[in-house]
């Protein structure tokens, strides 16, 4: 019975680290919502064009676009047994249609994990993004920043901030996710599949925290 994890948060919260790190230690593919989404973008799927507007304006893709790309995605081989699936659902409506999806597998939900961080904490890590115009080389303001601000290390070209990486349009995505997520977080702990862990610690931290809470059952 292909089985399934559920990895909720906020963007910054960290969830895609901790995905990623779940996938390899229970040998499940990581199915990532946002790398599907690219992916359709770059191919310039049907998909991918009726998703490019919401996203650029840092909005929810509509579920039923959301949906069809991820059940493409779970019909592929390496899911046959399961997945950890990253940045979905996000909504109850998308959870239900998860369910379905998976109940058409013949699978089961086994946790919903949620990374929980504080909106303040959210904003300073994706605000503080900066990247180079010439090849693209990432710096943080706090975790990674430039030696001369403005600058990057290696090309010594101009860094500069994605609109999508300005603090205005990060607090907008962190409402935008909070509003409509609220609810899903309620939706899977009453049905006793959630799991909180604390996302302000370190990634060890957080990767530890979780993999008891997910021993414990």
């Amino acid at each position: 019975m292909p089985v399934y994890y559920l990895m909720l948060g906020a963007p910054g919260a960290g969830k895609g680290t901790q995905a990623k790190r779940l996938s390899d230690k229970i040998k499940l593919a990581h199915i990532s919502s946002g790398d599907i989404f690219r992916d359709h973008l770059k191919r310039d799927t049907e998909l991918g064009k009726l998703a490019r507007g919401f996203m650029s304006r840092g909005e929810l893709v509509p579920d039923d676009i959301t949906i069809a790309m991820i059940r493409e995605r779970l019909l592929q081989s390496d899911c046959a047994d399961g997945a950890v699936l990253d940045g979905f659902p996000r909504t109850p409506a998308q959870a239900k249609h998860l369910e379905t999806l998976i109940a058409e597998l013949n699978g089961r939900v086994a946790k919903a994990i949620y990374i929980r961080v504080a909106k303040e904490t959210l904003i300073k890590r994706l605000s503080g993004r900066w990247m180079c115009r010439l090849h693209g080389h990432v710096y943080h303001d706090i975790h990674n920043p430039p030696k001369t601000p403005g600058v990057c290390d290696i090309d010594g070209s101009e860094l500069y901030q994605r609109d999508d990486d300005k603090a205005e349009t990060v607090a907008h995505r962190i409402n935008v996710y909070l509003e409509q997520t609220a609810p899903l977080i309620d939706y899977y702990r009453d049905r006793n599949y959630l799991i909180e862990i604390n996302g302000e610690q370190s990634i060890d931290a957080v990767s530890s925290d979780l993999l008891a809470k997910l021993k414990q059952g």
